[in-house]
């Protein structure tokens, strides 16, 4: 019945909306569409600084995106990760090297060791998908992994691990396998990459069930030098290692990272935060805002915050995530 009712959406939304997939045999194309959606493995040494969050084994899914062989994803799945295997339409795993990891967007990117029988997803417009719009989801499996969803929000997203999108892509229904997964728009081409299950806020209907998207115009503008470099042309944020969350317009820290910047200056869970070198914070995109304004990872961020019961001002010499989670782990000697 899934696979029916995955068809019925998926012949409606292509034939409808771009006849040419009609008239060229709906079935077979989508067929070979998906098969740019490949599964992704990644083990992680237990002794990696993400494996306590992450996990040691993470699987999700990659999307073929050039001849190549490079397979875009979300990072999370292939960060620090020591080995990697990509399993693809015909079922069989093949080797993958991890090349880039962009903490900015969140996109990872792997090469294949041996081709793959598939043909390259083609990358669309992420702008010019709007709220309401019919949208595929689609995970590793072919139709099986594939599902109907609809745009129904594009804003500012605010993740609690110091990271920000100005105009993130919310669909709902959700997708239980996010992790990876491909947006697809009507004309067949990847608008987005599949990054986690989140409430939406939705006027007159309160909060429902979704999937966050990153948009893939995000990635245009730097994929090359991941591609070359194996990571973002942007310059580094500077990075407090803490985890937050804004609640009742106040933002809490809900996690310190073990031996990064926050733990060392004595940044505690619970503590509110109220300021930012002396401005005042408003929620928790203006915080980063304020904080990636100071400068590169080193400088020093004054932040005033609520702990326990005094108010007090503490120095935080900020640091470089990119040397603290690396895109291979190093065991510490």
């Amino acid at each position: 019945m899934k696979r029916l009712g995955t068809w019925i959406f998926v012949m409606t939304w292509l034939a409808a909306i771009s006849p040419a997939y009609a008239q060229e045999g709906v079935k077979e194309n989508v067929k070979e569409l998906l098969k740019a959606v490949v599964k992704v493995r990644a083990a992680v040494p237990d002794y990696a600084r993400s494996a306590r969050t992450l996990g040691t084994e993470r699987e999700g899914s990659g999307v073929l995106i050039d001849m190549q062989g490079h397979i875009l994803t979300i990072g999370y799945l292939i960060l620090e990760a020591e080995s990697v295997e990509v399993v693809g339409p015909d079922g069989k795993a093949v080797g993958a090297q991890s090349i880039a990891y962009d903490h900015i967007t969140g996109f990872g990117v792997l090469k294949v060791d041996k081709p793959l029988e598939a043909k390259p997803m083609q990358l669309g417009q992420s702008s010019e998908v709007k709220e309401g719009d019919p949208i595929l989801v689609a995970t590793h499996g072919g139709e099986e992994g594939a599902m109907g969803a609809r745009i129904v929000s594009r804003k500012e997203f605010a993740g609690y691990w110091e990271y920000l999108l100005d105009d993130a892509i919310f669909t709902a229904p959700p997708h239980a396998n996010f992790g990876g997964a491909a947006l697809i728009d009507h004309n067949g081409k990847l608008v987005g990459i599949g990054s986690l299950f989140t409430q939406i806020a939705i006027a007159g209907l309160g909060m429902i069930p979704g999937n966050m998207f990153v948009p893939i115009d995000y990635l245009k503008p730097i994929l090359s030098e991941m591609i070359t470099k194996g990571r973002s042309p942007e310059p580094p944020r500077p990075w407090l290692g803490l985890n937050a969350e804004e609640a009742h317009g106040r933002v809490f820290v809900t996690r310190v990272v073990s031996e990064g910047p926050a733990e060392k200056a004595g940044l505690k869970v619970g503590d509110i935060l109220l300021a930012v070198n002396k401005k005042e914070i408003s929620g928790l995109a203006d915080f980063y805002r304020k904080v990636w304004a100071l400068g590169k990872p080193g400088v020093e961020v004054t932040l005033t915050l609520l702990q326990g019961i005094q108010i007090q001002d503490i120095k935080v010499k900020s640091g470089d995530r990119y040397q603290y989670y690396p895109l291979k782990a190093q065991k510490k000697i």
